[in-house]
Formats: C-alpha cells, sequence, structure tokens
C-alpha cells in the first residue's frame, strides 16, 4: 500500500501536468514569474480540509500557513513570518482563520489526558477554553460543545491575528486589510463565516492597541 500509494502520487502530478498544459501552454510559465494572491489562509493542517479544492482557487491565488487548530500564537516565528510576508510583499486584502469542526486538536484540549509532546500545542487551546468556559460548560451534548469550542477557538485567533504588530502596522498606512473567521464542515463541504470580521483597530480592546 505504501509503495503503490507513493508511486500512484507521482503519476498524479505527470496527469495534472498534461491536463493543465493542454488547456494551457504557458500555464506553468505565468506561475513562474511570481505570485500576486488577495488573500492569506491560516488553517488547520487536517488533511480532509484541502484550502485551495475547497475554494475552488488555482494555484497562486491563496497564500496558506497551516498548522495544528489554525492557532495564532504571538511566540510563533514561522506563523509570524508568514504574516509579515502576506502583509508587507504580497499586499493581501484578506486574511481568514478558518478552523473545522470535527477538529482533532480542540477535542483533544478538551480533555485533560496527556498525549505528548503535543501537550505544550494544546495548552493555547485549553486557554481558549478557560475564556469561554462558563458557556461551554453550560452546554450538555458533547459534540455540540465541540462545536462552539471550534468556533470560539477560530473568534479568539481571529483577534489575535488582529492584535499583531502587522496587522495593526498595515492598518495606521491605511493598507486595505480584513480579518475574517470561518469553520469549514467536512460533512456537507460548507464554509460556515462566523461574521466577525476585524478591519480597523478601533475593534481591538484598549490594552491590545498600539501606539505606531
Amino acid at each position: 500500500m505504501g509503495k503503490a500509494f507513493y508511486k500512484k502520487i507521482l503519476e498524479n502530478n505527470k496527469t495534472w501536468i498534461a491536463a493543465k498544459t493542454d488547456q494551457d501552454k504557458a500555464y506553468f510559465k505565468r506561475l513562474e514569474k511570481g505570485q500576486e494572491p488577495p488573500l492569506l489562509w491560516i488553517g488547520c493542517a487536517d488533511s480532509r480540509v484541502p484550502t485551495n479544492t475547497l475554494l475552488g482557487a488555482e494555484p497562486g491565488e491563496v497564500f496558506v500557513h497551516r498548522n495544528i487548530a489554525n492557532m495564532v500564537i504571538h511566540t510563533d516565528m514561522n506563523l509570524l513570518s508568514v504574516l509579515d510576508y502576506a502583509v508587507n510583499a504580497l499586499k493581501v486584502e484578506h486574511i481568514i482563520v478558518c478552523g473545522h469542526y470535527g477538529c482533532g486538536g480542540v477535542k483533544a484540549a478538551m480533555s485533560d489526558s496527556s498525549v505528548g509532546l503535543i501537550d505544550n500545542w494544546l495548552r493555547n487551546i485549553r486557554d481558549v477554553y478557560k475564556i469561554h468556559q462558563q458557556e461551554l460548560d453550560a452546554i450538555p451534548d458533547e459534540q455540540k460543545r465541540w462545536d462552539k469550542f471550534v468556533e470560539f477557538n477560530v473568534q479568539e485567533q481571529v483577534s489575535h491575528v488582529a492584535e499583531t504588530s502587522i496587522v495593526q502596522q498595515a492598518w495606521a498606512n491605511k493598507q486595505s486589510l480584513t480579518v475574517h473567521g470561518w469553520v469549514y464542515d467536512i460533512g456537507s463541504g460548507g464554509i460556515n463565516d462566523l461574521e466577525i470580521d476585524m478591519s480597523n483597530i478601533n475593534q481591538l480592546v484598549k490594552t491590545h492597541k498600539l501606539t505606531l
């Protein structure tokens, strides 16, 4: 199974190249010249959430960062480097933080069981639970509580993006930039727009506004 799958994906690449060049012989030459995506996607690393596929987007249209449970942690230099490049070099106009129902990272954070090294990452998700504990604990159905936790996590990560000096500096420079929060439903393929858009510094709480 392992070797067969490995060979299959290499063959799939050849098939994909042939299909693209049959439609447009200059397709890859245009991609080679650079990228100007209008969107940065911060999503979960889950293999069931294929960014370009679910958006119907072509290569070059979406700049992507993925990690477990679509977290925005202010000490994560990988995330901050991606964000800085997207905002300051690519000049994206939209940043989407997208979680998904059935997220394993969020589920693990609902439990007090240790799962190894990832416990250190889950601590950040558990902090989100602590913020919304009263409302979450009031939901008796575990599935519904899990779904709501996923939504709360996206809500907090949208705020974290907006609170970065990178985004606040862009707003100070009058750059058009909006942060959105979505949840993807794997079971239906649909997107739930949580309608928590942030597009200016006045939407931040006083303690998180920077004087730039």
